[in-house]
C-alpha cells in the first residue's frame, strides 16, 4: 500500500515528516473557547477573539503565497514556523480583550503562511507524475497529526492550559530546525524568460481556469466545514451528549489516517478528477444524510460515508492547482487555493450556524447535497482543459530542479 509513495523525493518526505510533527501541536485552538473561559472572556465577548483568529486565516495564505514566489519557500516557511511560536507565547500572556485578539490574528496568519510555501517546495520537488501521491502524503500527514494532536489536546488540558501553548510552539519550532537543516531553500524571485506572472495575484486572476476552479472547491470546502458547526448541532438536538460527537471525531480521523493510502492505492490507476468527483459527491452526500441520522450508529454511517469520500479526494485538489501553475507562480496558486479554504471555513461557520437556526436544518442538509453534487460535476466538466493545460509544454510541466539544501 505505501509503495504507491516509494518514488516520491527526499523532499517529499521530509515535509511530510515534518508537517505531521508541526500538527501534534494543533492543541490551542480547538481548546481556545475554553482558554478565553478561564481567562474570564464572556461569551459576548468570545467572538472578537475568534474572529481574529478567522481573520488571520485569510491573510496568512495569501502573504505566505506571495513570500514564496519573491522571497522564498524556505525563508517563508521559517517565519510562519518561528511567527507561529512567537504567537503561541503573545496569546497565553495577552492581558486583555484586544490583544488576545491581535495574538489570535498574528497566530493564524504567521501558521497559515507555511501550508503555500510547502506546496510550492513540493512542486518544485516532483513531476507532474508524481504531483497525485505528493499532495496525498501531504494532506495524510495533517490529517495523522491532527488525529494525535485530539488527543493530545484533551490531556494537556487536564493537566493546565499552558501546556497547550508551550507544545504548540515546540512543535512549529521543531518544524523550523527541520526546515532549516533539511530542505532545500527553493527558488523564490526565480523568473521564466517571457513569464507574464507579474508580482502579485493578477497572474491567478487572469486564469480563467483557476477562476472556475477556486469557486467550486471553495463550495466543496464549505461543505465540509459544516461537519464542525452543523453537525454538532444536530447531535444536541437529538439529545445525544457531547461524548457522541467525541466519537464522530474519532471515527472520522482513525478512518481518513487508516483510508488514505489505501484509497490512493486502489484508485491510482484512475484519472484523478473523476476520483475526486466521486468522492467529492460522497461527501456531499454522506454529509447531506445527517439530516436524517438520530442515533448514534445512524450518525456513525454518515461519518463513514463523508469519510470515505475525504479520503478519496484528499490531496487532488492541490495536485491540481500545481499542475495549472507557471513555474514562477506556484506559491501564488497554493496561496489562492489556501485562502479559498480560509474564505470556505469562515463562510461555513459564520454562517451555517445562522441558516441551521432561522432556515431549518433541512436546507443545510439539502444545500450540501445539491450544491456539493454540482460543484464536483463541474470539477468534472473541466476536465478537458485541465487536462490540456497539464500536456502544454508551458514552464510549469515536468520536474523541476531542487537546489541543495543550504
Amino acid at each position: 500500500m505505501l509503495s504507491t509513495f516509494s518514488g516520491l523525493p527526499r523532499t517529499a518526505w521530509i515535509i511530510f515528516a515534518g508537517t505531521i510533527v508541526n500538527r501534534l501541536g494543533y492543541v490551542v485552538t480547538p481548546f481556545l473557547v475554553f482558554y478565553l473561559g478561564s481567562r474570564g472572556i464572556s461569551t459576548a465577548q468570545a467572538p472578537y477573539v475568534l474572529g481574529a483568529l478567522g481573520a488571520g486565516n485569510l491573510i496568512g495564505p495569501m502573504v505566505g503565497g506571495l513570500s514564496a514566489d519573491r522571497v522564498g519557500r524556505r525563508p517563508t516557511m521559517l517565519v510562519g514556523l518561528v511567527g507561529t511560536a512567537l504567537a503561541q507565547g503573545l496569546l497565553f500572556a495577552a492581558p486583555g480583550l484586544v490583544t488576545l485578539a491581535l495574538a489570535a490574528a498574528l497566530l493564524s496568519g504567521a501558521a497559515t503562511m507555511v501550508s503555500p510555501a510547502a506546496g510550492a517546495l513540493m512542486t518544485d520537488a516532483v513531476g507532474s507524475e508524481q504531483r497525485r501521491a505528493a499532495f496525498s502524503l501531504f494532506h495524510w500527514a495533517v490529517n495523522i497529526g491532527t488525529a494525535v494532536a485530539g488527543v493530545l489536546g484533551g490531556f494537556l488540558a487536564a493537566h493546565g492550559y499552558w501546556l497547550l501553548f508551550a507544545v504548540d510552539a515546540a512543535t512549529s519550532l521543531a518544524y523550523a530546525v527541520i526546515v532549516m537543516a533539511l530542505l532545500p531553500g527553493g527558488r523564490g524571485g526565480a523568473r521564466s524568460s517571457g513569464s507574464e506572472s507579474g508580482a502579485g495575484y493578477g497572474v491567478v486572476l487572469r486564469d480563467p481556469l483557476m477562476r472556475a476552479l477556486l469557486p467550486l472547491f471553495g463550495t466543496a470546502l464549505a461543505i465540509y466545514s459544516l461537519t464542525e458547526v452543523c453537525l454538532p448541532l444536530a447531535i444536541r438536538d437529538d439529545g445525544l451528549s457531547p461524548a457522541t460527537l467525541g466519537v464522530m471525531a474519532t471515527l472520522n480521523a482513525i478512518l481518513v489516517v487508516v483510508l488514505q493510502p489505501v484509497a490512493l492505492h486502489a484508485l491510482s490507476r484512475f484519472p484523478q478528477i473523476p476520483v475526486y468527483v466521486a468522492g467529492s459527491v460522497l461527501v456531499a452526500v454522506g454529509i447531506a444524510l445527517t439530516g436524517v441520522a438520530h442515533g448514534l450508529w445512524a450518525y456513525a454511517g454518515t461519518v463513514v460515508l463523508w469519510s470515505a469520500g475525504e479520503a478519496m479526494v484528499g490531496g487532488v485538489p492541490g495536485a491540481i492547482v500545481a499542475g495549472l501553475a507557471p513555474e514562477d507562480a506556484r506559491g501564488r496558486y497554493q496561496g489562492a487555493f489556501q485562502w479559498t479554504w480560509g474564505i470556505a471555513r469562515f463562510t461555513a461557520l459564520s454562517v451555517g450556524t445562522g441558516v441551521y437556526a432561522s432556515g431549518g436544518p433541512a436546507v443545510v442538509w439539502w444545500f450540501s447535497a445539491i450544491a456539493g453534487t454540482a460543484a464536483a460535476l463541474g470539477v468534472g466538466a473541466l476536465a478537458p482543459r485541465i487536462a490540456r493545460r497539464a500536456a502544454a509544454p508551458t514552464p510549469a510541466s515536468g520536474p523541476a530542479p531542487v537546489p541543495a539544501a543550504a
